[in-house]
């Protein structure tokens, strides 16, 4: 259980980070507010399952930030020194797309300038980032099963001649 819901929370984070890096329309500090809002209640209902030791929570990660980062303010070479010591789980060329996306919704707000968005690159240079954009929802983790072992011993078996393993020995 456990298992299904680290991958269903990991689809929901690559197609909503996704969505976020591809459409303008939705890069703005309400949307940040909102997704925010969100996924703490998807966490309250990991915690309300007792699923939290799932991983699930982890998945969202690159989501939470990107939140954030909508949230954050970006003006300042403080504000680029916070949002790279932030964003640790988005790449490079995530940030920079988000804050070249960031289109303010009311008079409040201001579009990120350019100089900022340099500033954040040169801070995030020596990055080793992978070079896709986008996350692959159809990434799929490796299914583990536990180990149990089973209360019968070996010397308790009985291998039936039929069988034709006349080659093992029971030691």
């Amino acid at each position: 259980v456990q298992q299904v819901f680290k991958q269903l929370f990991y689809m929901i984070n690559a197609v909503a980070l996704n969505n976020l890096l591809l459409r303008k329309d939705v890069c703005s500090w309400s949307t940040g507010m909102q997704l925010r809002f969100n996924i703490s209640q998807l966490e309250e209902w990991l915690r309300g399952k007792n699923l939290q030791q799932s991983g699930a929570a982890q998945t969202l990660e690159p989501l939470i930030q990107a939140a954030q980062l909508l949230q954050l303010k970006k003006k300042t070479s403080e504000d680029a020194e916070a949002i790279c010591s932030l964003c640790t789980a988005l790449t490079t060329q995530q940030i920079v797309k988000i804050l070249n996306l960031y289109t303010p919704v009311n008079e409040f707000e201001e579009r990120v300038t350019v100089a900022f968005i340099r500033d954040i690159q040169t801070h995030l240079q020596d990055r080793n980032d992978p070079p896709q954009l986008l996350l692959d929802f159809k990434h799929m983790f490796p299914v583990l099963f536990p180990f149990n072992p089973s209360s019968i011993t070996m010397d308790t078996i009985h291998l039936p001649a039929s069988l034709n393993l006349e080659f093992l020995n029971k030691v």
